[in-house]
Formats: C-alpha cells, structure tokens, sequence
C-alpha cells in the first residue's frame, strides 16, 4: 500500500503542471511571442524533469506546479515590469 502513495503523488503533481499550461499558452495575450516561445521551452524542461522524477523521487513531482507558478509569475511580473507588457 505504501508504493501507491508516491506514484499518486506523481499523478497529482503531472496533473497541476498540465493546468499550468493553460496560463502558460495564454501569456500570449500580456508577452510578446519570443516570451511565449520561451515560458513553453521552461514548460517543457519542466515536463522532463518531470518524467524523470517518476521512476527516482516521484513525491518531488509536487514541487514541479509550483516551480510552474513561480516561473509564469516572475516572468510576467519582469516584463511588465521592465519591458512594459500589457494587456
């Protein structure tokens, strides 16, 4: 019983980094499509990183949605910041 718990972890985690790929697909509507093209490149390094916490520390797999959420917000917080993105 207890060899379920990490790997529904891992599902769980998988499942709120492919919700955060709405918010990222979407910056397009605020970030210029170079910033786009690069919060979907994090995305998907995230993703590996992902895949390959499945079979080493599938529990860490948590901590991938919330990198996500750091990411998208500093990212779209800098470039309103900085290079005056708007919607």
């Amino acid at each position: 019983m207890t060899r379920r718990w990490p790997v529904l972890l891992w599902w769980l985690g998988l499942a709120g980094h492919l919700v955060a790929l709405v918010w990222y697909a979407a910056s397009g509507l605020v970030a210029p499509p170079w910033a786009v093209v690069g919060l979907l490149v994090i995305w998907a390094v995230l993703l590996v990183v992902g895949l390959r916490l499945r079979t080493r520390r599938p529990a860490w797999m948590l901590l991938i949605p919330v990198v996500d959420v750091a990411v998208w917000v500093g990212v779209i917080s800098a470039g309103e910041r900085f290079l005056h993105w708007t919607a």
